[in-house]
C-alpha cells in the first residue's frame, strides 16, 4: 500500500461541486487531488437550462466534461476511484483509497472536501427498472420544468408518512408550470388532513393512490401508465418526488452532524462540524441545484486557502 505526499486538499467527488472546488484551489496553486468514483448525479441530466451563459441548454455530460478539460488545464489530477475510508490525524486527515484498479493507497490532505452527492430514490415501475438514470422519469423541475410547461405532469411520490413532500412537489409544479398535474403514489396510501386535500384540489391536482399494473411505451418514453382496474392514464412528463440517500458516510462516521433527511450540515464556510472536513452540492443541506453547489464550492475552497496552514479548531493553537 502506497502514501502520497501531503496535500492541501483532498477533494471527493467529480461532478460539478468537487470540479469547482479544484478549480479554485488549483488557481490558489495549492496542492489537490480530486478522487472520482464515477458516478455524479449530473450526468443523468439530459439537458439544464438554467445555468447562466448555457442558453440553449448543456447536457450534464457535456457539462462535466468541460469542467475537466477545465481543471486539467491546471494540472489538477482526477484519481478514478472510491474513497473507502477517512480518519482524523494530527495536521489533518488520512483516507484509504481503493482506485479503480483495485489497489489500495493512502492519502494524507490538511483539509478535505466531501462533494460525494446524493442518490435519488428510484420509483418501482412494473419491469421498469432504473427508471431516472435511464431518463425516462425526470427528478428536477426548478432545472427544466419550464421546458414542460402546459404538458400532462405526473409526479411521482412517497405517500405515506411523506405524503406532504410529494404533494408540495406537485403543487410547485402545478402553480409554475402546468394545469395537468396528477400525483402518484404507486399504491401507497395518502396522509394528508382536509387542509392539504383541498389545496390540491384548489390547485386542480389529482392525486391517484392505486397501484400500477403496467405501462405503456411510446417512441423510447413511458406513455401510459396503467391501473389495475384496467384504467390508464396517459401523460408527457413524468417526475419523481421519492427524495434523495446522501452519500454522506465518510462524514457521519466522523461524527458530522446531519440534518432530518441526512443531509449534511455546513456553517458559512461549508465547514462540516468536524473541522477541517467540509461539504458541497447535493450532500448538503439546502436546494439541489447545480449552481448553488458551484457556489458551495467556491466558499469552501476559498476558506480551505485561507486556512491551510492554520491548525484546524481542536488542534493546539487553533482558532
Amino acid at each position: 500500500m502506497t502514501e502520497t505526499e501531503d496535500l492541501d486538499c483532498l477533494i471527493v467527488g467529480g461532478g460539478p461541486a468537487g470540479l469547482t472546488a479544484a478549480l479554485y484551489l488549483a488557481r490558489f496553486r495549492r496542492r489537490t487531488l480530486v478522487v472520482d468514483a464515477g458516478e455524479p448525479r449530473a450526468a443523468w441530466i439530459p439537458a439544464s437550462h438554467n445555468i447562466p451563459f448555457f442558453a440553449d441548454g448543456i447536457p450534464g455530460p457535456e457539462m462535466l466534461a468541460r469542467q475537466r478539460d477545465h481543471i486539467g488545464r491546471y494540472g489538477i489530477a482526477i484519481q478514478p476511484g472510491h474513497v473507502t475510508a477517512l480518519a482524523r490525524r494530527r495536521g489533518g486527515f488520512l483516507a484509504m483509497l481503493e482506485t479503480a484498479e483495485g489497489a489500495p493507497r493512502k492519502l494524507r490532505a490538511r483539509r478535505v472536501l466531501l462533494a460525494t452527492g446524493a442518490v435519488d430514490v428510484e420509483p418501482v415501475l412494473p419491469d421498469l427498472p432504473d427508471a431516472v438514470r435511464r431518463g425516462l422519469v425526470r427528478y428536477c423541475p426548478i432545472c427544466d420544468g419550464y421546458e414542460s410547461r402546459d404538458r400532462r405532469i405526473a409526479v411521482i411520490a412517497p405517500g405515506g408518512a411523506r405524503s406532504a413532500h410529494g404533494l408540495a412537489e406537485a403543487a410547485f409544479i402545478a402553480r409554475s408550470y402546468a394545469d395537468d398535474v396528477t400525483l402518484l403514489t404507486l399504491g401507497v396510501a395518502l396522509e394528508l388532513d382536509a387542509e392539504q386535500r383541498e389545496m390540491a384540489a384548489s390547485r386542480g391536482i389529482r392525486l391517484v393512490e392505486q397501484p400500477i399494473a403496467a405501462l405503456e411505451m411510446e417512441e423510447g418514453q413511458i406513455g401510459a401508465l396503467r391501473f389495475g382496474g384496467g384504467e390508464a392514464l396517459r401523460f408527457d412528463v413524468l417526475y419523481s418526488a421519492l427524495g434523495l440517500n446522501y452519500r454522506s458516510g465518510l462524514a457521519t462516521k466522523l461524527g458530522a452532524e446531519q440534518d432530518g433527511s441526512g443531509a449534511l450540515v455546513v456553517d458559512d464556510h461549508a465547514q462540516t462540524t468536524v473541522p477541517g472536513l467540509y461539504a458541497a452540492g447535493d450532500v448538503v443541506r439546502g436546494l439541489d441545484q447545480i449552481v448553488v453547489g458551484m457556489g458551495h464550492a467556491a466558499i469552501a475552497a476559498t476558506h480551505i486557502h485561507n486556512r491551510c496552514e492554520a491548525p484546524t479548531e481542536d488542534e493546539p493553537d487553533g482558532a
